[in-house]
């Protein structure tokens, strides 16, 4: 049925004889229970179209004892990371059927303490969490017994699903690129004193191996340390950087907004990027693509870690896994831009 207003209460039954298929089939065909051929699945579609069925996914989910809601977890709201991971996690969580609560914690160890041990467990079937405060003890000893995905890179060895990017092999592009272009200063901007903001500690260890395999000498004074992670940080760290007897030839930046600051201080001082320091960030956020120079970055692949949480914790839920916890790392590139290569 195309327009109109689809009719209400369709029965499988009408399905069933309109496809010419028994019952079980269509209930296989709707929810995936049973491979079904492929001739077969297109009938039992196409009478779903042509009758205009719409399951209902509350009354299926709390027949199973669910509520079909999970919640995803973040730190930022004003990081576009976190904005285009989310998304990527509500069409994967609406591809299944669920509803995805978005819940932010602000990087606060209580908060992130509280979604963790179950604040939310009376509406939700499960929990996708990006760690900033927590340590591996912490996680450990969670009193929640909803079913948890870790993703980002603050925490290891815990009996959850786990999913990150090599952090340190990410890193190690990056630096790669710049040294391949002949860059020698190369600076890091985004280091941080917490010992908890593990993703920063990776990244500067990346950078500092980098150098080594590249026979650059490490320079305590090319690493700038930021407070938070955002253009105001990395825009206060490139000055810092600038005022050095030597200033650095390149950066890399923990994240993007890091780089957008200290490319902003870079055009304010009157230097170039690339010709005079060339700039490359981390996480390819869609304002990179449009930014003045556009920026080289690492793209960490956002989709697939939002489809791969979103799979193992509704797997989980559903008790379609039960397989050991695993550690996934999604891919990742190197995407240059102007901010590297010039015009």
């Amino acid at each position: 049925m195309s327009g109109g207003i689809a009719p209400v209460g369709v029965s499988l039954k009408a399905i069933a004889h309109r496809a010419g298929v028994s019952l079980a089939t269509v209930s296989n065909v709707i929810n995936g229970y049973r491979p079904v051929g492929e001739a077969t699945r297109q009938r039992v579609q196409q009478a779903i179209d042509e009758l205009g069925y719409t399951p209902n996914l509350s009354a299926r989910h709390l027949r199973r004892g669910r509520t079909g809601i999970i919640a995803l977890a973040i730190p930022e709201l004003n990081n576009p990371y976190f904005a285009e991971l989310a998304g990527a996690a509500i069409r994967e969580a609406t591809r299944h059927g669920y509803t995805l609560l978005l819940d932010y914690t602000d990087g606060d160890r209580n908060k992130e303490l509280l979604v963790s041990d179950g604040f939310r467990d009376q509406i939700i079937d499960g929990l996708i969490l990006s760690p900033v405060q927590l340590d591996r003890q912490a996680v450990l000893n969670r009193t929640s017994s909803t079913p948890l995905v870790l993703v980002g890179e603050s925490v290891y060895g815990v009996p959850y699903d786990h999913i990150a990017i090599d952090n340190l092999a990410a890193s190690h592009m990056a630096v790669q690129h710049l040294v391949a272009l002949g860059r020698t200063r190369i600076a890091f901007v985004g280091a941080h004193p917490d010992a908890n903001r593990e993703p920063a500690h990776l990244r500067l260890r990346g950078y500092r191996e980098a150098l080594a395999a590249a026979g650059l000498a490490f320079d305590e004074s090319l690493v700038a340390t930021t407070p938070h992670f955002g253009r105001g940080d990395g825009a206060d760290g490139m000055e810092r950087l600038l005022a050095l007897p030597q200033p650095p030839d390149a950066i890399f930046a923990y994240n993007d907004l890091i780089a957008f600051g200290a490319m902003r201080t870079l055009s304010v001082r009157g230097l170039r990027v690339p010709e005079d320091v060339a700039v490359v960030g981390f996480d390819d956020v869609e304002e990179g693509r449009f930014s003045n120079p556009t920026l080289t970055t690492i793209s960490p692949d956002k989709e697939t870690i939002g489809r791969l949480a979103v799979d193992s914790l509704i797997a989980r839920v559903e008790g379609r896994l039960t397989d050991p916890p695993r550690e996934v790392q999604p891919p990742f590139v190197l995407v240059p831009r102007e901010s590297t290569l010039g015009r």
